[in-house]
């Protein structure tokens, strides 16, 4: 298949973006130019007003399109078939709080690998989201699935099916735990955690790379007690993830923290449930039952559980 884009927006390291022409031939780029100076090569499609961008890559993904992956681990491969609509091509899919055995049937989905004929977005491994994390800070997260750390529990979790596990760094036994998994080629990061500051920069000595939905299911930022929230703007070991769909967190807040840590340490997440592309009514997450309503995914408490705001919604909004 031939394909051209003409007048598609390109975003530059620095300065304005440029306008561009694009051809694609057998699903790669054959020539980028200026618009109107090549003949069309195929279809053309108009791309005025668009930005031509990498394919996106999210690192929580809990569901979507009526299906969640915690209640059902199978259901990854029919949702990744349909996140590139939004320009996912790479994502993680998360599995929540649960019994030990749903992350298992998880773990064997990934090593089974795709359905004959699968077209979609790419699993690069699971983020998994639980069950060590604190009792002080669930969120939408079951309590009664919380687990204590021990490594000894978690012995078939390596890289690549796991890629991403998110934990509560100050609970006892966090430290073996994480040294454990960063061994097997694991990123570990801090969430659902009521860490504070000091407890989270020892959790980065000791390994832990990335925080978990930044904000949220974490004490907030206090200029006498910093927290975990502090600990993770101010190091740069740390990567961060950010829920930008304006409901998590306010837009205040996310331009301050592209502002701090930029490009560079930043990435978008989705946190998102069986809505995602789906409308308003009631969800399953995990073992729970989820009402969407006025842009909110939400347990029947009021907390957030998960998100419906596609990727490249949530770049916009950055």
């Amino acid at each position: 298949m031939s394909l051209t884009i003409e007048h598609v927006h390109l975003p530059v390291p620095a300065g304005p973006p440029r306008t561009i022409s694009l051809q694609i031939q057998q699903g790669r780029i054959r020539q980028l130019g200026l618009p109107g100076k090549r003949p069309a090569l195929g279809r053309t499609l108009d791309g005025h007003g668009l930005f031509l961008l990498p394919g996106f890559i999210d690192l929580q993904v809990n569901g979507g399109f009526g299906r969640d992956f915690t209640a059902d681990p199978a259901t990854i491969w029919a949702v990744a078939a349909q996140l590139p609509r939004y320009g996912v091509t790479r994502f993680l899919p998360t599995i929540i709080t649960a019994p030990l055995g749903t992350m298992a049937a998880a773990l064997a989905v990934m090593k089974a690998g795709p359905p004959a004929g699968f077209r979609g977005s790419v699993p690069l491994g699971l983020h998994l989201e639980g069950p060590f994390l604190s009792p002080q800070k669930p969120g939408a997260h079951p309590p009664q699935h919380l687990l204590a750390p021990d490594a000894s529990r978690v012995t078939d979790w390596a890289a690549p099916e796991v890629r991403l596990v998110t934990l509560a760094p100050e609970l006892p036994g966090a430290g073996a735990l994480i040294e454990a998994l960063a061994a097997r080629g694991i990123v570990v990061s801090m969430g659902h955690s009521a860490a504070t500051y000091e407890e989270a920069l020892a959790a980065l000595d000791a390994g832990v790379r990335y925080g978990t939905h930044l904000f949220n299911a974490m004490a907030p930022l206090h200029h006498r007690a910093p927290g975990l929230a502090a600990a993770l703007l101010s190091d740069t070991r740390a990567t961060l993830g950010l829920i930008a769909d304006l409901v998590h967190v306010h837009p205040a807040l996310v331009r301050l923290v592209w502002q701090l840590a930029g490009p560079a340490r930043l990435t978008l997440v989705t946190d998102a449930m069986a809505a995602l592309g789906m409308g308003d009514g009631r969800y399953q997450l995990g073992d729970q039952i989820v009402t969407v309503a006025d842009g909110s995914a939400r347990l029947a408490d009021g907390t957030l559980a998960g998100a419906i705001l596609p990727l490249n919604l949530c770049l916009r909004n950055l």
